[in-house]
């Protein structure tokens, strides 16, 4: 008779998706339940936080309830409740923060306090990518709306980072220039499904390296030299994006895409290069990008190294790898009291920022 696996709950609330999620020893999801919230958002063009932590308290409980149901357990079956506490928007944490500490007080479980940027690390392990053995040691690139970072990681608790962005995250850029192109919110799949008709090298949008050898992002440059195109040097041509033809757009989306690309692929496998990593990791939302996804196959395979990316269902915010961490964490007796509060900043950046100063 096998051994009882390790079940822990997971909950997630760091921006726009409200999420709850079971798994068992790291790697199976049992269940993964998650309530967009892209209808609320559309008329202001992104998330606006008062409303992100309202409909997270409307959404916690049911999400919760769910994620349950689906498998059939209760809490004596349970054995931690974990949950994002950073980074992400502070009265968005709040909410799933709240839930897990209550939810650990009532039930008398260990509560885990997870980084949400390590646990899209995570997320490749998650169902069949986790059966693979020695995926560590790797390098993990952890692209998403808010953060584009690079880390070196011997395990999954013990992560360097190794590259951060300096000014917008790639995903941040995606949007912005989706709503220079008019295009419908979410702005970054729109971006995505308008440049599959375009030709990426139609314009040549300018690539930011940063210097030699830099691990480090910079996408702000290249929002703007799509701004500039669209609309002039002197920014008087607001309407012309309307009069550009369809094809005209999706070249320039299908170009400024390319750009993002080739830095994100030329830093990760630099940065598998310095580090000597067999293996590359790729998580976070805009991992789904298929572009993406297959440059970096690509490139990984000219330099025998191994690509695992997260499922594309689990590329976006979601709760179940916040759980999957949880597992590594609670094995390591790394547990947090009730007095964990929710932390805006990433805690990596935030070390960092503080050596600065």
């Amino acid at each position: 008779m096998g051994m009882r696996p390790t079940i822990i709950l997971g909950l997630e609330s760091s921006c726009d998706e409200t999420a709850a999620a079971l798994v068992a020893d790291g790697r199976e999801v049992l269940s993964s339940v998650v309530a967009s919230q892209d209808k609320l958002h559309e008329r202001y063009g992104g998330v606006v936080p008062e409303i992100a932590a309202r409909a997270h308290i409307e959404n916690i409980l049911p999400v919760l309830h769910e994620a349950l149901a689906r498998v059939g357990v209760g809490r004596d079956r349970i054995d931690a409740v974990a949950v994002a506490h950073c980074p992400g928007l502070t009265a968005a944490l709040l909410i799933a923060v709240t839930c897990a500490k209550t939810l650990a007080w009532v039930w008398q479980k260990p509560l885990i306090a997870i980084d949400h940027l390590h646990s899209h690390l995570q997320s490749v392990m998650l169902e069949e990518q986790g059966k693979e053995p020695n995926l560590f040691p790797a390098v993990a690139l952890v692209v998403s709306g808010g953060h584009t970072s690079l880390y070196y990681g011997k395990n999954p608790l013990e992560l360097q980072l190794i590259g951060y962005t300096l000014d917008d995250a790639a995903g941040e850029a995606f949007d912005k220039t989706a709503h220079i192109l008019k295009l419908p919110y979410p702005g970054g799949p729109a971006l995505e499904r308008l440049a599959q008709k375009g030709d990426p090298r139609a314009v040549d949008f300018p690539r930011t390296y940063l210097g030699k050898g830099s691990l480090n992002f910079s996408f702000s440059g290249v929002k703007t030299a799509v701004l500039y195109y669209c609309r002039g040097q002197n920014m008087l041509g607001k309407d012309r994006v309307p009069e550009m033809t369809e094809q005209e757009k999706a070249d320039i989306a299908a170009s400024f895409q390319a750009a993002i690309i080739d830095v994100l692929v030329d830093k990760t496998l630099l940065a598998a290069e310095r580090f000597n990593a067999p293996t590359v990791f790729l998580g976070g939302g805009v991992a789904a990008n298929l572009s993406l996804r297959n440059q970096l196959i690509r490139r990984c395979q000219e330099q025998d190294r191994r690509l695992i990316a997260a499922a594309r269902r689990y590329c976006t915010d979601n709760a179940a790898m916040v759980a999957g961490l949880a597992y590594y964490k609670l094995k390591a007796a790394q547990v947090a009291d009730l007095s964990l509060e929710p932390y805006p900043l990433s805690p990596d950046l935030a070390a960092i920022n503080n050596r600065r100063r």
